[in-house]
């Protein structure tokens, strides 16, 4: 899968990971987060035919962002998305979000989870944005600090050719 993109005046693509953008995903992942996934941990999602791991490069090489989903059955989860904080809000989040949406439904995935904090209220809102809708709460989910997910769920449709259509993540 590659997919250019462009927007807020820069392009950037979206490709499958390789083993030498680990280190700028842990980096990105050290700068977002308060409790970050290992470099290991990114690496060995490399090996595993379950998980869709996809990068946003942009123009200059660099790796903008990154997502993590899992697929298993008919089931797929946003297991790890995020974007550098210096390009935040430029689409970029948006369309790793998209093409891991269209990665599951490849897969033969009918839905889509996902965990997000309640008080993230810019990520809810891109979710939304996107036909996710709450379907649980689980209590101090979250360390560092403490805080509870709101679990939210996407349906996606599968068309003829084993791909979703245009808007087909439907609910």
């Amino acid at each position: 899968m590659k997919e250019t993109r462009s927007g807020a005046g820069a392009s950037w693509l979206i490709r499958a990971a390789t083993g030498t953008d680990v280190e700028d995903v842990a980096a990105i992942e050290r700068t977002v987060y308060t409790d970050p996934w290992s470099r290991r941990s990114f690496a060995d999602l490399l090996a595993s035919p379950h998980i869709v791991f996809l990068v946003a490069v942009e123009d200059a090489g660099a790796v903008a962002g990154y997502a993590v989903v899992l697929v298993a059955g008919e089931e797929s989860e946003l297991a790890n998305l995020a974007v550098a904080r210096e390009v935040q809000r430029s689409g970029i989040g948006r369309d790793l979000l998209a093409a891991g949406l269209r990665s599951a439904a490849a897969h033969g995935c009918r839905q889509m989870f996902l965990e997000v904090r309640a008080s993230n209220a810019a990520a809810i809102a891109l979710y939304e944005s996107m036909r996710f809708l709450p379907v649980g709460r689980r209590s101090r989910y979250y360390d560092h600090p403490v805080e509870d997910a709101i679990v939210m769920r996407a349906g996606l449709a599968v068309d003829s050719a084993g791909t979703d259509g245009p808007g087909s993540h439907q609910v």
